[in-house]
């Protein structure tokens, strides 16, 4: 598959090196020419401008940029991606944890309004870079789970296989709509984990024990898949123990999502703790 990268950041490093390494044609594009070419350095692809990796990606473009700016590009070269694959792994997380786009459409969405024609789909949001630079991310002899929004299943089908390329299970979650409940569940971890150094895996119970009568919650039929499996451990929450979207100077590209984070514990903070934000 031929996947452009919009973004020079370390989701853009981490999972074109993760797509190249599964024999993906992978180019990466930003505006700032000498970071893009670090990045596509890094993981061993191409580079170009974002123009570039717009029409390069005729399988999918990863929009690996800060949340705001990717309606912005969508907008920009809107014609080229009539009908093609966008991934959208921003996070807009503000200060406190909270939603930045509060109860307005999410991010996803509003990549989605900034030009109709293009397939959206929210994925990669949940976890760091660094998590993506594990290969493969498993913890616990369980592959990472990757939760999916989307509203067309050729889209759908084409970012599952990048999930799966990339070492992680792809989940479905719902249409595009219910992509703010992703954003809001990055929010969430990261308050636990930034916030609380709380290990996210261990709030939430396994599948078997998931529903009442001992059924799983997804075997109902008002219910999603099961939860648990979709967040990686406090160790690989982000690097210096919080991830990158806590960071003022980290955009939506670079925590679980733009915020998406993931060193490991060891080198989180002072004494191995997580540091504080």
């Amino acid at each position: 598959m031929r996947v452009g990268i919009v973004g020079s950041g370390a989701m853009a490093r981490a999972l074109g090196g993760a797509w190249a390494g599964a024999g993906h044609e992978v180019l990466v594009g930003g505006r700032e020419r000498e970071r893009a070419a670090a990045a596509a350095r890094d993981a061993g692809v191409r580079c170009g401008t974002v123009g570039e990796a717009v029409e390069h990606g005729d399988g999918a473009v990863l929009l690996a940029v800060p949340w705001r700016a990717g309606p912005v590009v969508v907008a920009e070269y809107a014609g080229v991606l009539a009908g093609r694959t966008v991934v959208d792994c921003s996070n807009p997380v503000a200060a406190g944890f909270a939603l930045a786009t509060g109860y307005g459409p999410s991010a996803a969405e509003r990549v989605a309004a900034a030009a109709p024609g293009v397939r959206v789909v929210k994925a990669f949001n949940l976890c760091h870079a660094g998590v993506w630079d594990l290969r493969p991310p498993v913890f616990g002899g369980r592959a990472l789970a990757v939760p999916l929004c989307g509203d067309d299943p050729g889209a759908l089908a084409a970012v599952a296989a990048l999930v799966r390329d990339a070492g992680g299970e792809p989940v479905s979650a719902g249409p595009l709509a219910r992509a703010h409940l992703l954003e809001a569940a990055a929010a969430l971890l990261i308050g636990l984990w930034v916030g609380e150094g709380v290990d996210a895996q261990a709030v939430a119970p396994p599948l078997a024990h998931a529903g009442p009568l001992g059924r799983p919650a997804a075997a109902r039929p008002e219910a999603g898949p099961g939860a648990g499996a979709g967040a990686g451990p406090l160790a690989h929450a982000g690097p210096l123990g919080r991830p990158a979207v806590a960071r003022p100077e980290a955009g939506p590209e670079a925590g679980p999502g733009g915020g998406a984070g993931g060193g490991p514990l060891a080198h989180a903070g002072p004494l191995g703790r997580p540091a504080a934000p």
